[in-house]
């Protein structure tokens, strides 16, 4: 029987607002390696510790590039990131999913690959933080959400096994494929059916056919 869920947050719980930055530093950039290993190594130091200020963060990823990043290129990708917070919002199901999810007594956590101050004001502005019982940010504990050791420390405050919980989310490189790594039973959002995999639902009401 499932007891917890951990969820993932962009593109799972909140519709980011803007076009995703992620990709859009990546073409901003002109980064000359795949996608899928860029985001990994960029998200390795710009989302593991807490910068002075989100310039600094942009300059020690480009460092990691070997990329002259001209100032211009810096407050244009300023821009893009906080567009991306500041103009998020819930899907149309979610605030209600969760809702139905903490009556149900089912235990949710957090978990995110996120700068300093990315996630956090959304969560505030949607009146979201009260859902969650852990709330974990990768910034803030300096491992990405893929990795075994997030996990752990997810569970192990809560008192769940790994067969009691599910992992929600729409990447099939991170979210998925880090739970099934650590024996997680893992679910997909593709709100817009473009990939497969045997777990997959279209939206957040769906998944009241995976508690049990």
């Amino acid at each position: 029987m499932i007891k917890g869920i951990i969820f993932d947050f962009w593109g799972t719980l909140v519709e980011q607002g803007t076009y995703s930055p992620l990709r859009q530093t990546y073409k901003l950039l002109r980064v000359r390696m795949p996608f899928s290993p860029f985001v990994v190594k960029f998200e390795s130091v710009f989302m593991t510790k807490k910068y002075e200020d989100q310039a600094t963060a942009f300059r020690e990823a480009c460092k990691v590039f070997n990329i002259d990043c001209k100032p211009f290129v810096i407050d244009r990708l300023i821009g893009i990131w906080n567009s991306c917070k500041l103009l998020a919002k819930p899907y149309p199901e979610t605030i209600d999913v969760l809702k139905d999810l903490k009556a149900k007594g089912i235990k949710m956590a957090l978990s995110s690959n996120s700068p300093f101050n990315n996630v956090e004001p959304v969560l505030e502005r949607c009146e979201m933080n009260d859902f969650f019982d852990r709330v974990n940010l990768s910034w803030e504990t300096g491992k990405l959400k893929h990795e075994a050791v997030t996990f752990e420390s997810i569970l192990r405050p809560l008192g769940l096994k790994r067969s009691e919980v599910l992992m929600v989310g729409d990447s099939l490189e991170t979210d998925i494929a880090g739970a099934e790594k650590v024996g997680i039973k893992a679910v997909l959002i593709d709100r817009k059916d473009r990939r497969e995999y045997d777990n997959k639902i279209k939206d957040l009401s769906e998944l009241k056919n995976f508690l049990g």
